[in-house]
């Protein structure tokens, strides 16, 4: 794998996070939640650390961010598995933490790919 194509699957994977931080954003329950908001805040954050990297074709930069970043989204993905339960049983949410752990697991294999193909030092 190539740092450019490492680039493109990860950014796959940050539309599902992207889409459910803004199902989450969006939602009646964030209003009343402020561990909700810290989530999709959290997703923001990553989302937002990687655009102008993804904009400019920078992969290199763009895979050093997403490793350094990893550790607070993978933060922000565990708090709402751990409160989706008490926010909403809505098959909704329940689908928002299926897609947003599989995008975290998945992100994560790609950087670890990514470390092991020597395209982080």
């Amino acid at each position: 794998m190539n740092a450019t194509k490492a680039m493109q699957q990860i950014d796959v994977m940050l539309s599902h996070v992207w889409m459910v931080r803004t199902f989450l954003k969006h939602s009646d329950e964030a209003a009343e939640d402020e561990e909700l908001r810290e989530v999709h805040r959290g997703l923001y954050d990553f989302a937002l650390a990687l655009g102008s990297p993804l904009r400019s074709g920078d992969a290199d930069t763009y895979l050093k961010t997403a490793s350094k970043k990893l550790s607070k989204f993978t933060k922000a993905v565990r708090l709402f598995c751990d409160i989706q339960p008490e926010v909403s049983t809505h098959t909704n949410f329940q689908m928002a933490v299926v897609s947003l752990s599989t995008a975290r697991d998945n992100i994560e294999s790609l950087i670890n790919q990514a470390k092991t193909d020597g395209l982080l030092g």
